[in-house]
């Protein structure tokens, strides 16, 4: 789950907007002020399923330079229960996933693809990843919220809000 939470992560520093799937979905919970803005999040397959391949492919639209030292509070929630609440470096992260983009990231439009194996050990559960990143200046970012569902091979969403 800690890959899981490190890649979707650094796909989310590239995106904009709310979309859904049959397994997930995402809510850009940012302002349009924030540097980074989303455009879409694709996931394939679109229900992701433990000990498989995910393939995620996100597009986005930076406004400002991202710096060394941007950094990404995660919190990954089994309901109300916190399972990892942890810091990350976006630019550290990249280069450690291999990605195809790297700090300091420039003005313009992007579009990151990146496939990891999940963990066979991933429960049976509706997941939240809440993902708050910002600048080196401490300035908001990037505000995204996601829920994946692993409950079923065809992927039910919650009913409740965030």
């Amino acid at each position: 789950m800690f890959r899981l939470t490190t890649l979707l992560l650094f796909c989310a520093s590239l995106l904009q907007a709310y979309a859904a799937t049959s397994g997930w979905e995402y809510v850009d919970c940012g302002s349009s002020s924030n540097p980074i803005q989303i455009d879409s999040i694709e996931l394939s397959p679109s229900s992701p399923q433990p000990g498989q391949d995910l393939t995620i492919t996100a597009r986005g639209v930076v406004t400002e330079v991202i710096e060394e030292g941007a950094f990404a509070d995660v919190t990954v929630k089994l309901g109300r229960i916190k399972l990892l609440q942890r810091q990350f470096n976006v630019c550290e992260e990249s280069r450690k996933a291999n990605a195809d983009i790297s700090c300091p990231v420039e003005p313009g439009p992007h579009e990151v693809v990146h496939t990891v194996t999940l963990p066979k050990e991933i429960p049976k559960a509706n997941f939240v990843v809440l993902v708050r990143g910002s600048t080196v200046a401490e300035e908001p970012m990037l505000c995204l919220d996601l829920k994946i569902d692993f409950m079923s091979s065809i992927g039910s969403l919650f009913s409740s809000p965030f």
